[in-house]
C-alpha cells in the first residue's frame, strides 16, 4: 500500500464547514489511489475549555480523570470528519488511540508512545477506507486512555507515519508553513522552503507553537520528512527534512560532488511569552545546594529551560535562576520554597516574574561565529532593550527580556538579520 499521513489541527476542524474542506483533501487523496491515515486534534479551543470545566467542578482534579475528559476533544473530531468523508462518498472509519493500537507508558497529560499495533488500521484500509484516528492519546497500562501532552497530535501523526512506513507526514493548520518570524508579529517574515531537523527542534524549543518538540525529535530519528502547510490554500507549504534540501523523499540519483562550505547562518526567530522566571537568593556558596534544588524540582517533573547561577557578592551566597513554562510555575514555587527551607542557614527566599519574554534566534554555526552573538547584544543595546538571562548553543541564542519589550526586541533583531520577504 502506498500510505498517506494526514494530521489537522483544532483550527483546520474548528467547525463544520472546516471539517468538510479538510475531509475534502483526505477524499482527494483517497481517489488518487492513497491509502490515507488521518490524525485530527480536538475543534478549536474545545481541549482549552475542557480543562476550564473540569477546574470548574474540582479545584484540583484527578490526573486520571483530566486525561479522560480532555480525551473526548479529538474522539468528537474524528466522528464528525468519518462523516464527512462519508458525505462525499469516501468509506472512512474513526478510532480512538487504543483502537489504533497505540500504547503508552509514563504519566497522565504527558505520556510517551511505548508502541503501536497497527493491525486494526492496516485492515481498514485493505477495505478501502480512510482511517481517521483520534489524535494526542493512547491506551496505558491496564487500558486507561493516557494523553500525550501539549501538542500530542503532532506525535500521534509522526508516530503513526512511521510505523505505516509512509514516505512523509503532511501536517495541516492555519499557516502556510514555517516563517523567519511569527507573521502575526512580523508582517514582513518569510516563509521557508524548507527547515532542518535540528533547527526546528530549536525552534520549537523556543516557543514557535508550529509543532510539538518531541514530535521533531521522533521524525529526525525515523528519517521521516514533514511538510507543515495551510489546510486553507493549496500551495506548498515548509519542509522538515534532515539536509534541508526540498522534497519528500531521498534522491535515488547517484551522489554528486558538492561544495563543502561551513556557513553560519540565522534562519528563523522565535518569542515565548508562555515562561516564568523563578529565582531562588541568598543560597550558600556551597557544594550540594544547587543539586539539592535542582533534585528538589526534578522531584516534582517540573521542567526547566534555562539555567543561571550568580554570585551575590562578598556574602557567600549565590542566586540560582530558572525559566519554566506557566502551567508549571505553581508546583516549580512550591517545590523551591521546600528546598530554600532545607538549605542551612535558612535565609533563602524564593522571587517570580511572569512579565518576561523569550526572544530567540535561531540557525547553523553560531559557536565558531561570535559575530551572531555580536550583533544580538548590539541590535537590542541599540534599541534599548535590557537583557535578563542568556542561554546559547551552535543554534540558538535565547535572551530573555522584559514582556513589554519582546515583540520590539524581535522587530529589531529580523531587521538586523535581513529576514523580510523580498518583495
Amino acid at each position: 500500500m502506498r500510505i498517506k499521513v494526514l494530521k489537522f489541527g483544532g483550527t483546520s476542524v474548528a467547525d463544520p464547514e472546516k471539517i468538510r474542506r479538510a475531509a475534502e483533501r483526505a477524499a482527494a487523496a483517497r481517489r488518487a489511489g492513497w491509502s490515507v491515515v488521518v490524525v485530527v486534534s480536538a475543534p478549536g479551543e474545545m481541549t482549552d475549555e475542557l480543562l476550564h470545566l473540569g477546574r470548574r467542578v474540582s479545584s484540583s482534579p484527578p490526573a486520571r480523570e483530566s486525561d479522560q475528559l480532555v480525551a473526548a476533544g479529538e474522539v468528537v473530531s474524528i466522528a464528525l470528519f468519518s462523516m464527512a468523508c462519508a458525505e462525499l462518498g469516501v468509506p472512512a472509519v474513526s478510532l480512538t488511540g487504543p483502537q489504533a493500537g497505540i500504547e503508552t507508558a509514563g504519566p497522565h497529560a504527558n505520556a510517551r508512545i511505548l508502541r503501536i499495533r497497527p493491525g486494526r488500521i492496516l485492515s481498514e484500509l485493505r477495505a478501502g477506507r480512510v482511517v481517521v484516528v483520534a489524535g494526542f492519546q493512547g491506551s496505558a497500562a491496564g487500558g486507561d486512555l493516557a494523553t500525550l501532552g501539549r501538542g500530542g497530535s503532532d506525535l500521534t501523526a509522526v508516530a503513526l507515519a512511521a510505523r505505516l512506513g509512509a514516505r512523509h507526514c503532511e501536517i495541516f493548520s492555519d499557516v502556510k508553513g514555517i516563517y523567519t518570524a511569527d507573521p502575526r508579529i512580523i508582517s514582513n517574515a518569510r516563509k521557508l522552503r524548507s527547515i532542518g531537523f535540528e533547527a526546528m527542534l530549536e525552534l520549537s524549543g523556543a516557543g514557535a507553537q508550529v509543532m510539538q518538540p518531541r514530535s521533531i525529535e521522533l521524525a529526525r530519528s525515523a528519517g521521516l520528512p514533514l511538510q507543515v502547510r495551510s489546510a486553507f490554500h493549496a500551495q506548498e507549504g515548509t519542509w522538515i527534512v534532515a539536509d534541508r534540501s526540498r522534497g519528500n523523499t531521498p534522491s535515488r540519483r547517484p551522489p554528486m560532488a558538492r561544495a563543502v562550505t561551513e556557513k553560519t547562518q540565522v534562519s528563523s526567530l522565535a518569542i515565548h511569552k508562555g515562561e516564568v522566571l523563578l529565582s531562588i537568593v541568598d543560597v550558600p556558596d556551597r557544594p550540594g545546594a544547587a543539586a539539592a534544588i535542582l533534585a528538589r524540582l526534578s522531584g516534582a517533573g517540573i521542567p526547566l529551560d534555562m539555567i543561571l547561577q550568580s554570585a551575590s557578592g562578598r556574602s557567600k551566597t549565590v542566586s540560582l535562576s530558572f525559566m519554566t513554562d506557566r502551567s508549571h510555575a505553581a508546583r516549580a514555587r512550591a517545590a523551591l520554597a521546600e528546598a530554600a527551607r532545607r538549605l542551612p542557614g535558612g535565609s533563602a527566599r524564593v522571587e517570580t516574574d511572569d512579565r518576561i519574554a523569550k526572544v530567540s534566534v535561531v540557525g547553523t554555526g553560531f559557536r565558531r561565529s561570535p559575530e551572531v552573538a555580536a550583533r544580538v547584544f548590539d541590535t537590542l543595546s541599540k534599541s534599548r532593550i535590557n537583557i535578563r538571562m542568556i542561554s546559547a548553543s551552535d543554534l540558538r541564542i535565547s535572551c530573555v527580556v522584559e514582556a513589554s519589550q519582546g515583540e520590539a526586541a524581535l522587530r529589531a533583531l529580523h531587521g538586523a538579520f535581513g529576514l523580510a520577504a523580498r518583495r
